[in-house]
This record gives C-alpha cells, sequence and structure tokens, in this order.
C-alpha cells in the first residue's frame, strides 16, 4: 500500500452529486428505480449513481421494508431526487407529467414478484407496477426484475410468476448465484442492460464478430511468439456495441486483457486456435459484420520444437508466414462486411493512406488505418477510417476509434 502523507485531494470540477460520464447510453432516459425489502438494498445508493453515469435521471421509489436496509438520505444524495415512499395526491405511481423510460426493481423480492404477478397494487411500489405495466401495454415503458432472495423461497409459486412476467414481456435479469442465494447482480450488469433494453440503436439485434489482442505462435511445449498488443480497442468496439444493443461475440487473443464477463466472448490460446474459433463462430452463426481488430502473427515457426527447449543454447529457427485470416474469411464469406485494421510503422502519412487504399481496392469495405510514429499531445493513439468514396476520418484515442467505427457501423444496411 502506497503511504500517504496526509495532502488534501486535487480540485475536482464536478459537484458533490455529481458523476463522471462514462457514456451518453442513456441520455434523456427517465428511469425509477424501484427498491424493496431485501438486505441488496443497501446497494441501490450505488446502482443508482452507476445508471446516472450513462446519463440517466433517476427517482427511487422505496417501500417501508426497504429503508430498514438503506435510508432516505443516501436514496437523494445519489439520485439528486426526493424519494418517494408514499402515495399522494400528486398521484407519484401514474408519472403522466414526467413519464419513465423504463422501471427497474432492484432488488425484486419473493413478495413483489408475485404479487405484481398476480396484480395486487397495495402499496407504492406494487401501485407503480401496475400502472408501469400499463404503460408498457401501450408500448411507453419498459420494465426490469432483479431477483434476490434466499435459494428456500424460489419455489414452484415463484417460477409460475418468473414465466409469466416474462411471457408478458417483462425482462428478468439472471441473479448473480452465491452461497445458495439470488443476489444483485454487479451494478454495471445492471447498466448494460438496462441500456440494451432502451437502445435504439439500428445495430439492435444485428449480429457481428469482433476479434482483439494477440494471436501468439508456439516455438516449444512452453515457449511462444507474440506481439505488445493488449486488444483494448476491441473490448472498447465490442462493449459500445453491445451497449447499443448489438448481438456481439469477442474473439480474444491469450495474453491480452481481460474483457467484462457480460460481454459474450471466448479466449483464444494460438494462432491457431483463433484461425479456427474465427472461421467456426462465422459458418455457425450467420454474422452480418465481422471487427477485425486482432494482431494477428504474420510468422510462424517452420516447425514447433519438441518438449521444452533447454535454456542456455544457440537457436536458429526458421519463421514461415501464416496464412492471411481475413483473406481467407473475404474468400469464404463474401456477404460480410468486413472491418479491417492495417498498422504500419517507417511510413508517412500519405503512404499509410495509400496502403489502406489497396486493400479497400481489395473487396474490403472499410479499413482502419494508423501509424506508430502519430500519436495525439498525450499519446493517445490515432487513426483513420477509410471507405471507398469517402474522405478519411481521423479518430483520436481508442474511445473515439470505437465509437466511430460503431457510428458508421450505424448507416450501413445490412
Amino acid at each position: 500500500m502506497d503511504f500517504w502523507d496526509f495532502t488534501p485531494p486535487p480540485e475536482s470540477a464536478l459537484g458533490d452529486h455529481e458523476v463522471a460520464l462514462e457514456g451518453n447510453h442513456l441520455l434523456g432516459k427517465r428511469i425509477a428505480l424501484l427498491i424493496t425489502g431485501s438486505i441488496a438494498a443497501i446497494k441501490a445508493p450505488l446502482l443508482a449513481r452507476s445508471l446516472r453515469r450513462q446519463g440517466a435521471e433517476v427517482v427511487a421509489f422505496a417501500s417501508p421494508q426497504a429503508l430498514r436496509y438503506t435510508t432516505i438520505e443516501a436514496l437523494e444524495w445519489s439520485t439528486t431526487h426526493p424519494v418517494i415512499t408514499q402515495l399522494t395526491s400528486k398521484a407519484e405511481h401514474l408519472s403522466d407529467n414526467h413519464p419513465f423510460a423504463l422501471y427497474l426493481v432492484a432488488p425484486a423480492t419473493y413478495n413483489t414478484i408475485n404479487k405484481f404477478r398476480h396484480g395486487i397494487a397495495d402499496g407504492v411500489i406494487t401501485a407503480t407496477l401496475a400502472s408501469a405495466l400499463g404503460r408498457k401495454e401501450r408500448g411507453k415503458a419498459e420494465i426490469m426484475l432483479a431477483p434476490t432472495m434466499h435459494g428456500s423461497l424460489h419455489n414452484g409459486i415463484l417460477t409460475e410468476s418468473l414465466k409469466t412476467l416474462a411471457q408478458m414481456g417483462i425482462k428478468i435479469l439472471t441473479p448473480r448465484e452465491d452461497y445458495g442465494k439470488h443476489n444483485l447482480p454487479p451494478e454495471n450488469q445492471i447498466v448494460v442492460e438496462v441500456c440494451r433494453t432502451l437502445s435504439q440503436s439500428p445495430l439492435r439485434g444485428k449480429k457481428g464478430l469482433i476479434t482483439a489482442g494477440p494471436t501468439p505462435v508456439p516455438l516449444d511445449s512452453i515457449r511462444r511468439l507474440t506481439n505488445r498488443f493488449t486488444g483494448q480497442l476491441g473490448i472498447e468496439i465490442t462493449k459500445e456495441l453491445y451497449f447499443r444493443g448489438a448481438e456481439v461475440y469477442l474473439i480474444q487473443g491469450r495474453g491480452g486483457l481481460i474483457p467484462p464477463e457480460y460481454l459474450p466472448h471466448e479466449i483464444v490460446e494460438t494462432y491457431k486456435d483463433y484461425f479456427q474459433a474465427v472461421i467456426a463462430q462465422l459458418r455457425e452463426n450467420h454474422h452480418q459484420f465481422g471487427i477485425f481488430s486482432a494482431a494477428v502473427a504474420d510468422y510462424q515457426p517452420e516447425k514447433v520444437l519438441d518438449g521444452k527447449t533447454p535454456s542456455g543454447n544457440k537457436l536458429n529457427i526458421p519463421l514461415v508466414p501464416t496464412v492471411k485470416v481475413i483473406e481467407a474469411i473475404r474468400e469464404k464469406f463474401s456477404s460480410l462486411y468486413m472491418i479491417t485494421f492495417k498498422y504500419q510503422e517507417q511510413v508517412s502519412h500519405e503512404r499509410l493512406l495509400e496502403i489502406a487504399r489497396e486493400r479497400l481496392g481489395k473487396g474490403y469495405q472499410t479499413v482502419i488505418a494508423n501509424r506508430g510514429e502519430e500519436q495525439g499531445e498525450n499519446g493517445e493513439q490515432i487513426a483513420y477510417l477509410l471507405t471507398s468514396g469517402q474522405d478519411p476520418e481521423r479518430l483520436v484515442g481508442k474511445r473515439a476509434i470505437a465509437l466511430g467505427i460503431v457510428n458508421h457501423l450505424e448507416t450501413i444496411t445490412f
């Protein structure tokens, strides 16, 4: 642990109640956070702030039982709105003047789930849900439940209620299972599901494959030849697509960063595994687009050495070119919309763009080109998005590159 010298924290431009935005997927959306009587209610203030980091406006509704585990002050601080604990002449459960885009019940207890299923509206939470259901049936709102309870409470009645609610179009979040209990999922996972549910992106439901990270080649049974790329950009691209509701799958090379658990992904060990996984995914899942940001090995040993080569010996290992994966994909899957990457060093900016345009001329729809010598003021990666007949789009920083790619995909008709 670092030693603290008792200096005050640095100044921040954020006010006490403000949060740093991590995205804008919920910008302009009002979320009703309905909190029921479970110990998991202690996490409600953190969940409220996580929703706000995506731009949401959050209003908390709390049952009397919920306030045994959290406080009005904590909820008001985290949402910046008064907490609704009872219904008054303002008809808070109707919210006619300021409608909600989504009603999130987190935690959702056994009692609340079964009452909601049977149309009981005897309190602030259940009355609000009754009105929310009417709004949903008219296409004006979404409802999401996060079941949270001890395992012994998961009986046939609960199962029937959950199935019925799911058939009605209510989104039921998969609990985090630990210690014989249905626990609240991590806040970031809940926020992702809210964003996906409310997404109006043209990419919602579209299927795409993303590759990222290094693709090592074995030298012997222990050692591998690899590169320095981590796959961070590919993860950023996958996250942005997933937040917008796309059905994406990430293939990440071993030795790079580990993707968030909520992203559908697999980790591949070697170049050979990578090649096989990519072809299998495209053959079996009919992806509409592919984004190939993996740093694919260009060379591999002519022969992999047996066992573990003794240390201290001078080795001469001939290398041979690998098969170009994107060329094999272009040949096998001609209808796939492909975004490929071209990284260069020791070339001019003009030559980089020429190389990218040469690839466009070979049937690739979009190329992301960058070179090691060109970086932003703070060392950020700079890349150029090129398509046929359009001027290159300059993108600075991995986040901006990811956004530029996904925004471009939204303009494509699949």
